[in-house]
């Protein structure tokens, strides 16, 4: 299957937007890229997810089971979405393509910095749950900060003065 078919990005996509809406993607980045590396290293895991005899419940319990103390609540959930709409099949190609959509996030992010202060970006990654959603890019004294907690302070002086 390749990672192009428009299903696979449709879903590594979705999976994408929602973990970065909930602040976790790196995390979940980094969870999922290791479970599809333990798929492909697992054949009976991945017969177990494929399996049309094994009722869907039944693999979703399974995987909830294995990855419990393993990986975040936010990882499990979206394995679990997956597997629940048939496409465990997918999974590694799913992931694989959304973590390419990570990596050029990231890149953007780099080039849009690099752009806005004529400095060279190395990125590093510090997931601070205090921000709630968004990002706050530090470049020396420089601080660009898009995080929902800075736009909710902003709403909230905006009313005040309405």
């Amino acid at each position: 299957m390749s990672s192009k078919d428009p299903r696979v990005e449709g879903y590594a996509k979705a999976l994408f937007d929602i973990a970065q809406a909930e602040g976790a993607l790196d995390q979940v980045e980094d969870e999922l890229f290791r479970f599809a590396r333990t798929l492909e290293n697992e054949i009976r895991l991945r017969d177990a997810l494929v399996d049309p005899q094994l009722p869907v419940e039944r693999r979703v319990e399974m995987l909830r089971e294995l990855l419990d103390a393993k990986a975040s609540p936010h990882t499990v959930n979206l394995i679990s979405f997956i597997v629940e709409q048939g496409r465990a099949r997918e999974l590694t190609h799913i992931i694989d393509s959304m973590v390419e959509l990570a990596a050029r996030e990231r890149q953007r992010l780099e080039g849009a910095l690099r752009d806005a202060t004529g400095k060279e970006i190395t990125l590093k990654v510090i997931v601070d749950p205090s921000v709630v959603g968004g990002l706050v890019a530090r470049v020396g004294d420089l601080v660009f900060d898009a995080s929902v907690r800075r736009r909710l302070e902003l709403a909230k002086e905006n009313l005040g003065r309405g």
